[in-house]
């Protein structure tokens, strides 16, 4: 919004207003707009890992409590900024929030869920994301007509009202059965939780599984030196590659700058924050249909044709704007159309695929006793990469212009080639029993199979 680029980054805005020399991919390329963007990702980082031991030591309940309350205070300073510092300090605070966020939600999600319906309600988990990105666009769209220039303060400051609903809400949760056994030896309590949440009374072959995984995970002291052992590699690569995947698909540049790219190609401010709402409800639609299809087809058969979708469309909007858009001047309608319909190709590719799925697979695949080390890993390489790609966005725009499309469809070859030769189906398997998926796989189980060292585990 102009009045907040006027008051906390006035050289953008004035790059943007008067300066008519300076190149369509560079008009936004400022280390303060991306400092303030990245500060989040940094935030969230260090949190993750102070999420994972509150997560371990006093349950899950707990670790969204604090989430939730960080965003409040996060979204009171954004509200009521005076200074550039105040709004970077509410950001941090937002970060820490979905730091916490992101490492608890999924993993309560997945061990709350009946293995059946689990991948459908941790996608859940993004579905909501959408919905709250839509919820923000649509507010950016109003907020911006408010005359007097003080609409970003209502925008910032309305991110109280989710962290309300979570920090209220999660008063009421209760704790999951695997945390319960995990953190005490009262059984009784945790097997009353799983027939609760299983609407049976005949939970006793799953709380035995949970009750193994557990006394298991209470002989080791450092999850995160644990997960570094040969058997637990597939799921270490996992952790590692699928959110990395996840944030080099592209998809922060289009939702962080959707505005600020289609204000590029020569659309107007109204007409940017429009197109951002249009691929967000683009977004939310294809999430909320891989919630219904994930526990059907599979995880890997969405992978496979999202990643393809995903390349098909980048291609061919990098085509368009190098051929079409300048440095200087905008696009024709039409091709400004043809680009935002191609990119709400792409996010629906992603909304059915990498969106979900990049969250839902490390989350149902660790073991209990590296699972909160492993869901750490996942939320922090996913930080440090969002960071990373928010952080040179701008300047790679200005520097490559359309070629950036291309940059980004290189990596999506190299993700599908990986989930179809290295990623095991997940679907319907107990979430306790996940290491038989790669006992059998073709590769890993080359790695997995226990040393002779230890053969009573291998008949285990």
């Amino acid at each position: 919004m102009d009045a907040f680029l006027k008051k906390f980054f006035p050289e953008v805005y004035k790059r943007m207003k008067e300066d008519t020399k300076i190149s369509n991919y560079c008009k936004f390329d400022s280390q303060l707009l991306t400092s303030f963007t990245s500060s989040l990702y940094i935030a969230g980082l260090v949190a993750s890992f102070v999420a994972s031991w509150i997560t371990r030591k006093f349950g899950r309940k707990p670790t969204i409590l604090g989430g939730g309350a960080a965003f409040l205070i996060g979204s009171a300073l954004g509200g009521a900024a005076f200074n550039v510092y105040m709004v970077i300090l509410g950001r941090i605070l937002l970060g820490v929030g979905v730091g916490f966020a992101n490492q608890a939600v999924p993993l309560y999600l997945s061990e709350m869920a009946p293995p059946r319906y689990r991948g459908a309600i941790n996608n859940g988990f993004q579905f909501s994301i959408g919905v709250g990105a839509l919820s923000a666009n649509l507010i950016n769209f109003g907020t911006e007509k408010i005359k007097g220039g003080w609409g970003w303060r209502v925008s910032l400051a309305l991110a109280a009202v989710p962290a309300s609903i979570l920090t209220l809400g999660a008063l009421f949760l209760p704790e999951t059965p695997n945390s319960l056994i995990q953190r005490s030896k009262d059984y009784g309590k945790a097997e009353l939780m799983l027939q609760r949440v299983r609407g049976t009374n005949d939970v006793q072959a799953e709380l035995d599984d949970l009750v193994k995984a557990s006394s298991l995970a209470k002989t080791i002291d450092d999850p995160f030196k644990k997960i570094l052992q040969r058997k637990y590699r597939p799921q270490l690569v996992m952790a590692i590659a699928i959110p990395f995947f996840q944030q080099v698909t592209g998809i922060n540049v289009i939702a962080f700058y959707a505005p600020v790219l289609f204000r590029a190609i020569g659309l107007g401010v109204s007409a940017s924050l429009l197109s951002a709402v249009v691929t967000g409800v683009v977004g939310m639609g294809s999430t909320f249909i891989s919630m219904l299809i994930v526990d059907k087809l599979g995880r890997r058969v969405l992978f496979l044709v999202g990643g393809i979708q995903m390349l098909v469309s980048q291609v061919m909007v990098g085509g368009i704007m190098a051929a079409e858009l300048g440095d200087h001047g905008g696009v024709s309608k039409v091709y400004a159309f043809l680009v935002l319909l191609l990119i709400c190709v792409y996010v629906a590719g992603f909304g059915w695929s990498w969106g979900p799925l990049g969250w839902l697979v490390p989350s149902e695949i660790f073991p209990l006793e590296i699972r909160s080390a492993g869901q750490s890993i996942t939320v922090a390489v996913s930080f440090i990469f969002t960071f990373i790609v928010a952080q040179t966005f701008l300047s790679m725009l200005c520097h490559l212009k359309s070629g950036i499309f291309f940059f980004f469809g290189g990596w999506v070859v190299l993700m599908t080639a990986f989930v179809y030769y290295l990623l095991p189906e997940t679907k319907g398997m107990p979430i306790e029993q996940m290491d038989r998926v790669w006992k059998e796989h073709w590769f890993w189980k080359r790695i997995v199979v226990e040393e002779p060292s230890n053969p009573k585990m291998e008949t285990a």
